[in-house]
């Protein structure tokens, strides 16, 4: 069997997939059909510092090749998380991201803060949900913006912080350099691309928010795209997500420069997307002589 343990700003997982936040819950429910422990880590739900309702429904919308969605970061907020959710996790044997988010940077200071001292082991800011009308992709558009926040996070607490970037920018490079220069210790991205359906019967927009983020495979290749830049323009560490579905997109995405990757709407598909895909990745590696997986990050040879 190929090596399939991967490091990312200091913090070894056993395998590179992990559950993309906002897909997984807090794996309470999929622990009826595995182990947690088979899985690199999760990212757990989005948490903010007060307990958040969403957005109203119709929330969820399918699309060709994927779907798009506008739950707003529903979530039981910080208390709830520290407090239930992470002693659990905590007994689940594999990594635990905090994935967190804001409507000012104060508050993601100090709910990153709250998480110093207990069993997390890295913070994803997301700066990049494009579902929330305060806060959210706001503070990632902009190389300003996105370098304060950071800053400030990063100066709140002593575990490693890696930053959510949203796809909804013109150059993507440019923000994950500002967010490096800030203090960032790896990078998330991409999250979803905002896009919007409309139902012709009656004129109205599917989902009560007007425009949602969009996921699944269609936004695969623009993932790999922006991987791909952003791998050629920092030295931190990338976990890369955006479409991933079967093993050999993880392999595409580790080449593009993932050092990890994080699996979302394929789940909603099959439950066990995640399993299947490190079982992939290993069977590649063994066909294809690789011995530790990390051998394969930013691989590709352009033309």
């Amino acid at each position: 069997m190929s090596d399939l343990k991967v490091t990312v700003a200091g913090v070894q997982f056993k395998n590179p997939v992990i559950p993309a936040s906002g897909t997984f819950g807090y794996g309470r429910e999929y622990e009826q059909f595995y182990p947690l422990s088979k899985l690199g880590g999760i990212s757990v739900k989005g948490t903010t510092l007060e307990r958040r309702e969403g957005n109203p429904a119709p929330r969820v919308a399918e699309t060709p090749s994927g779907m798009l969605n506008s739950v707003g970061l529903q979530n039981g907020g910080a208390d709830k998380f520290i407090n239930y959710e992470l002693p659990n996790l905590a007994t689940k044997n594999t990594r635990i991201i905090a994935n967190i988010a804001g409507a000012t940077i104060e508050d993601c200071a100090k709910l990153a803060g709250m998480l110093n001292g207990t069993a997390v082991d890295m913070i994803e800011l997301n700066i990049s949900c494009p579902n929330v009308k305060h806060g959210g992709a706001a503070f990632g558009t902009c190389c300003d913006t996105a370098a304060q926040i950071t800053a400030e996070v990063k100066k709140a607490t002593d575990k490693p912080l890696m930053v959510k970037l949203s796809p909804n920018v013109t150059d993507i490079a440019e923000i994950a350099k500002a967010v490096e220069a800030a203090g960032a210790d790896a990078l998330s991205l991409i999250n979803t691309v905002l896009g919007m359906r409309i139902d012709i019967r009656n004129r109205r927009p599917i989902l009560k928010n007007n425009v949602g983020g969009l996921s699944g495979p269609a936004v695969f290749p623009i993932a790999v795209r922006m991987v791909w830049q952003v791998y050629n323009s920092v030295k931190i560490p990338i976990i890369g997500m955006g479409g991933i579905a079967t093993p050999e997109d993880a392999i595409e995405m580790m080449m593009a420069g993932a050092a990890a990757v994080q699996v979302g709407a394929a789940i909603f598909a099959d439950p066990f997307a995640p399993l299947k895909i490190i079982d992939g990745m290993d069977k590649w590696c063994d066909e294809n002589g690789v011995k530790s997986i990390s051998e394969i990050v930013g691989a590709v040879k352009p033309w």
